[in-house]
């Protein structure tokens, strides 16, 4: 095994993140790879109505246009090679865009491109053959935006063996950027699974850009720096043991609790995290703190993968539209509510005069009254703002909600003001509908100047999740003693996001002898009546040992998930703060 190391570093966490990274990385990171991740759900059909109107776009134009072309001589001048998943819908239209721009700057570039997980043109046999949701089981739609299925990290690794400077993707697993490098710089086989798991995991820490490094942090206070962030670094050896670390002298934070809260980041059961090239348990993953923001991370194992891609379908499904109104003075959020519900109240009837549908769904939050805290809530703000959406098949009634919802200006509340970004315009719902197919029925192909070759993707597996039988529990605890409560905040920390429409809630002990008292209250029931005011249908808990810590995920929460959910927070960025607000026992002999 080489004794080589490998320093990789990531600019971007989704399309939208600050430019200012990439050119930190490439100027002071002493980087071989520079990693983009650019790529979610809604993108992707982003991208595919601009592919529509114009066959050239549906790619990530700001990867070319802005951070490669100011980026590239120095680039090429230091021998940092780049991938990208920025080929969103368009990889080719991607990599002829990037070669107009090298070829204009004098940069002599070879590019590669992954080919393979657009399957938009097999819609109608997937229709044909009733696939359906993985989750729900619903029928496939009758009309599609986008359809892609997540490759993993060989492409990527074959378009560096190939020579690439460059490598573009379409969709791929987010973290295949990283270990497609740690594939290809250190010859990984398919069943080097514990390796393929660590270059995973590390993927993983560094996909969402600054958040292994202090962003988002529970402990916010103690992150300096917020406008320098620094951005990860990835330091790989070829046994798979890494250091996650940043540019010195740049802001952020980097520690044990940092990573491991971007280690819980959108994850399920941890004991089967799957991605196209191994089968992830992160339950004995560790954190070291070996200097000042270096987390050295070792622990992962592998297992074989399943034999099948996961496939995420785009569809439309009528069309949203959501306001804002600010209002203040006393009772500010009660005088909210009442004009929410007389604005609908209003609406219904004339919908029905007019003979247009009624709103499928719909939804008022006053933001300043701790609605995502619900019966926890402590409201006593005097300015809130009101937040009204709708669902509805029809534009005309998603225009008659943007047209009314004005008039409460000045004939609802005493204070009322700010129209929030004017008057709404309605857009298209975008729905997620998720599915497997067969690896061998997506041919896989690469290609690196003119050169045409097909990948080889090992297509056997069948790993199973459900032969794990029931999650990992700690050992029980007695009940605890004493008359104290505390905040969850002060025994732990956490992070919270989404996994379609599941919220899941990663929660570390701050000291291992809180664990025993956290896995006793912190029962599935005990979250799930928590969190009762968004009905979950089902709470799992599922511990991770390497770092003291669970994982809870909460089924049916976010009103259908991402761009299809009314909800403010519709990605379950808060939940984890909404947790950390409950009131724990604790013995009285236990210190803080």
């Amino acid at each position: 095994m080489s004794d080589k190391t490998v320093r990789i570093g990531s600019a971007s966490g989704f399309w939208g993140d600050t430019a200012s990274a990439a050119p930190a990385l490439v100027k002071g990171g002493n980087i071989g790879y520079l990693v983009f991740d650019y790529l979610a759900e809604v993108t992707m059909s982003i991208l595919a109505a601009q592919k529509a109107k114009d066959g050239s776009a549906g790619y990530a134009t700001d990867f070319v246009h802005i951070t490669m072309k100011a980026l590239l001589p120095e680039l090429k001048a230091k021998g940092i090679k780049v991938v990208a998943n920025a080929g969103g819908v368009n990889p080719l239209a991607c990599r002829d865009a990037l070669a107009k721009v090298a070829d204009e700057l004098g940069v002599p570039l070879s590019i590669g491109v992954v080919l393979g997980d657009d399957l938009s043109a097999r819609a109608a046999e997937f229709r044909e053959r009733g696939l359906t949701e993985m989750f729900s089981g619903a029928a496939f739609p009758q009309r599609t935006a986008s359809i892609n299925a997540y490759l993993g990290a060989l492409p990527i690794a074959r378009a560096l063996d190939a020579g690439a400077d460059v490598v573009i993707t379409g969709r791929c697993v987010d973290s295949a950027v990283t270990l497609g490098v740690l594939v290809h710089e250190f010859g990984w086989q398919a069943d080097d699974y514990d390796r393929l798991a660590q270059g995973t995991l590390a993927g993983h820490l560094v996909e969402c850009g600054a958040q292994s490094n202090g962003g988002l942090f529970t402990d916010w206070e103690s992150v300096p720096d917020w406008d320098i962030i620094g951005f990860p670094i990835v330091e790989a050896e070829g046994d798979g043991s890494f250091v996650i670390t940043k540019i010195d002298g740049s802001g952020g934070l980097v520690s044990p609790a940092t990573v491991a809260e971007q280690m819980l980041y959108e994850i399920g059961d941890p004991r089967a995290y799957h991605v196209p090239d191994v089968a992830c348990d992160f339950t004995s993953a560790r954190f070291e703190q070996v200097g000042k923001d270096r987390v050295r991370v070792t622990g992962a194992k592998g297992r074989p993968p399943t034999d099948t891609y996961k496939v995420s379908c785009t569809f439309m499904d009528g069309f949203r539209n959501t306001a804002f109104l600010t209002i203040a003075g006393e009772q500010a959020a009660q005088k909210a509510r009442r004009t929410g519900e007389a604005l609908f109240k209003r609406m219904q009837r004339m919908l029905d005069e007019q003979g247009l549908p009624p709103f499928s769904e719909q939804r008022i939050e006053v933001i300043g009254a701790e609605d995502m805290y619900g019966a926890h809530a402590r409201p006593t703000s005097r300015e809130v703002v009101l937040k009204m959406a709708i669902k509805t098949p029809s534009k005309a009634s998603a225009e008659l909600f943007a047209r009314e919802f004005a008039a409460a200006g000045t004939s609802m509340s005493p204070g009322t003001t700010g129209l929030v970004g004017g008057r709404p315009t309605p857009t298209p719902v975008i729905r997620l509908f998720s599915f497997l197919i067969p690896k061998a029925e997506v041919p896989v192909t690469l290609q690196v100047g003119g050169d045409s070759r097909a990948v080889e993707i090992p297509t056997a597996g069948g790993f199973d999740a459900a032969g794990l039988g029931p999650a990992l529990r700690y050992s029980q605890t007695p009940a605890t003693q004493g008359s104290s409560r505390v905040p969850l905040i002060r025994l732990a920390h956490g992070r919270s996001g989404d996994k379609g429409d599941k919220a899941n809630i990663g929660v570390i002990a701050r000291k291992p002898e809180y664990l025993p008292l956290l896995n006793h209250w912190l029962t599935p029931e005990r979250v799930a009546e928590h969190f009762k005011h968004n009905r979950p249908s089902r709470v799992e808990r599922f511990d991770l040992p390497g770092t003291n810590a669970m994982n809870f995920l909460l089924h049916d929460v976010l009103g259908g998930g991402g761009m299809a959910s009314l909800r403010t927070d519709n990605l379950a960025k808060c939940y984890c703060q909404v947790l950390l607000a409950m009131d724990v026992p604790v013995p009285d002999d236990l210190v803080l």
